[in-house]
């Protein structure tokens, strides 16, 4: 059962110790989460298209290795209509732990799937069955870390900000993803395609116990609790947000186009082209993400600080604008070839990126009526999965398999910029309004 407790009686310090601990808890769980999805994406460009698919040529075993990372892309909307249902009808903390729960159990287990001279063809099919339950847990975990968070925001001065940081967890669990195959990958040596690569999955098991053990200690968020008290909880809010509030759904799909596509291309495909292509080690392209991700740990938080300031919208469409020219120039110091230019363009991808999830997640979850927010805000950040991030790596080595030039993907990551520039500029902004009472327009 849902805690009923009367958040409004709080003091103010223990309200301010509740927001601290919420801002926590969401973070921490998100990077944990993170943690386990990112593992994957790095193995599928090192590690999987060698292991499961052996005896296919180069670019078609990189192909079939990052068909199996999309399928985690197909898992997150159906994780965001479960646990959508869920977090608006018992409340966003017990849903968390059951996201938590479901993406550190795949995780684990990925640790051991036998390889392709094992079991055959086997062994990729359980590792996509996992790869779905991964993308199930992380599709239901983004809505609810940023509700706990933003939702226990009493000033909408700081909305931007304190829903940023669950944002921050994706830098982070990169971070510490990339840093735990980096280190095994040194650790292990010629071993780390037999069972260095395993170990980080197998550690992931004590990351959750850890996540676990931080949000059992947070309460309910005041919206939810004032939900419950005046009785209006959905019966079917999934269903109840795409009748009446499509054009926000949609809108929140559209608008991350140019913030998903190219970080995947940046941080999971970087790893095939430059090892694969242009012959750089694993070790310089794996150090640079990991500078690319401690960048982040100030570039979320500050945009999400600033489109507080400036407002949401505005700092999402510089934020987009920056990202379209940003891929010219990102293919070109790659081309080079050159270690230091190689491993600068990496260092910076990320920036343009952040601009815009530093502040997308008030600019999303401010957008849906407090009942149906979790699902609302889960499905149409999730739908773009499916248009944008899965898809993305599959598109990148297929361009550049037709036309042999970092450009073209240049051009893909334009064409993307357009698209989430057009909707960005139709998503209703709600910076400096009261997002606790119910909404006029669409509810």
């Amino acid at each position: 059962m849902v805690s009923t407790t009367v958040t409004g009686t709080l003091s103010e310090s223990e309200h301010s110790r509740q927001l601290r601990r919420a801002v926590i808890a969401a973070t921490v769980g998100t990077t944990i989460e993170w943690y386990d999805f990112f593992l994957y994406g790095t193995a599928a460009g090192l590690v999987f298209g060698k292991l499961y698919f052996p005896h296919e040529d180069p670019f078609t075993a990189t192909l079939a290795a990052f068909a199996t990372y999309f399928v985690g892309f197909v898992g997150r909307p159906i994780g965001a209509a479960i646990f959508g249902h869920y977090g608006d009808r018992i409340g966003r903390k017990a849903t968390l732990i059951a996201t938590l729960m479901c993406m550190g159990i795949a995780t684990f287990l990925i640790a051991f799937v036998p390889s392709y001279a094992s079991i055959g063809i086997w062994g990729a099919v359980i590792l996509t069955v996992l790869r779905v339950v991964q993308g199930i847990g992380v599709g239901g975990e983004w809505g609810g870390s940023v509700l706990i968070s933003m939702e226990w925001a009493r000033s909408h001065g700081s909305r931007g900000l304190v829903a940023s940081w669950p944002q921050f967890g994706v830098p982070a669990g990169l971070f510490i993803s990339t840093l735990a195959i980096s280190a095994f990958s040194a650790w292990s040596g010629d071993q780390f395609m037999t069972w260095g690569w395993r170990i980080p999955f197998v550690l992931s098991v004590v990351l959750v116990g850890i996540g676990l053990w931080v949000r059992l200690g947070i309460l309910e968020t005041p919206v939810f609790q004032k939900l419950v008290a005046e009785r209006k909880i959905e019966k079917a809010p999934i269903l109840e947000v795409i009748t009446r509030q499509p054009r926000e759904i949609m809108l929140s799909a559209l608008l991350r186009m140019s913030e998903q596509a190219p970080f995947y291309i940046f941080t999971a495909f970087v790893f095939a082209y430059a090892t694969g292509t242009l012959k750089l080690s694993r070790d310089l392209v794996l150090s640079a993400v990991l500078v690319a991700s401690l960048v982040s740990f100030v570039t979320i938080p500050l945009s999400g600080h600033i489109s507080d300031r400036i407002g949401r919208r505005k700092m999402y469409l510089i934020g987009a604008a920056t990202t379209g020219l940003f891929g010219f120039l990102y293919f070109g110091m790659l081309d080079t070839a050159l270690p230091s230019a190689v491993f600068l363009a990496i260092v910076l991808s990320l920036i343009p990126h952040d601009m815009q999830y530093g502040p997308q997640a008030a600019l999303i979850a401010e957008s849906f009526t407090p009942r149906l927010r979790y699902s609302g805000s889960s499905l149409g950040y999730q739908l773009a999965s499916i248009i944008a991030g899965g898809p993305a790596p599959l598109i990148a080595a297929t361009l550049f398999h037709a036309y042999h030039t970092g450009y073209a993907i240049a051009i893909y990551i334009a064409a993307c910029a357009v698209v989430s520039l057009v909707s960005a500029g139709f998503m209703p902004d709600y910076t400096g309004k009261d997002i606790g009472e119910e909404y006029d327009e669409g509810a």
